[in-house]
């Protein structure tokens, strides 16, 4: 009997050791953050052809941005109209990971692969270095 007091004692105070998160990282990516990532994505997507034709001609010259960042920035924009489109289709269900998070790889993990979390801005001023060199 005290076996059994103790074993039950144990596990609810496991049970209240385990909800002490209050705030968990997920918990900032939700269906309707999914809803406008993806709309986002699906619609601007054609911005990531001449923000990589940019990144490539500063990096590696005229040439390369002709050739291979023109290919690059069609395949990067492909692939966001693809992510964007499943992003609509499941918005209300956590399908990657069991969660909410992007489809895309992140650009922070990935330093010259991966993809920013919404499509990347056009015009004179933003708040990413995508247009200017600062």
């Amino acid at each position: 009997m005290k076996n059994l007091l103790l074993l039950l004692i144990l596990c609810v105070l496991a049970r209240i050791a385990q909800a002490d998160i209050q705030d968990p990282p997920s918990n900032d990516y939700g269906p309707t953050r999914k809803l406008g990532r993806g709309l986002s994505n699906f619609f601007l997507a054609p911005a990531e052809i001449p923000v990589t034709i940019a990144k490539i001609n500063t990096d590696e010259g005229n040439s390369a941005a002709a050739g291979y960042g023109v290919v690059r920035g069609v395949g990067r924009s492909a692939t966001r109209h693809i992510a964007g489109f499943l992003e609509i289709i499941t918005f209300g269900a956590p399908v990657w990971r069991s969660s909410y998070y992007p489809l895309l790889p992140s650009d922070t993990r990935y330093i010259h692969a991966g993809y920013s979390e919404f499509p990347p801005e056009l015009g004179n001023e933003s708040k990413y270095k995508y247009v200017r060199d600062y």
